[in-house]
């Protein structure tokens, strides 16, 4: 008896974390386009800076 409450707690635990699969795809989606906004604003200036420190390092 001991056992097959012990089973049942634990898969009831298991099917009570599964989580919202939608929330999850729109937490992913709001991620991925926050990603995309800031590497197309600061994307030149990374670009920038990167090239001046190639620049200096070759420079020597």
């Amino acid at each position: 008896m001991l056992l097959k409450s012990g089973l049942t707690r634990g898969t009831r635990s298991l099917t009570s974390e599964r989580g919202d699969v939608p929330g999850w795809v729109l937490i992913t989606l709001m991620t991925a386009g926050l990603v995309i906004i800031i590497w197309g604003l600061a994307g030149p200036a990374l670009s920038s800076v990167f090239q001046q420190a190639i620049d200096r390092v070759t420079g020597f």
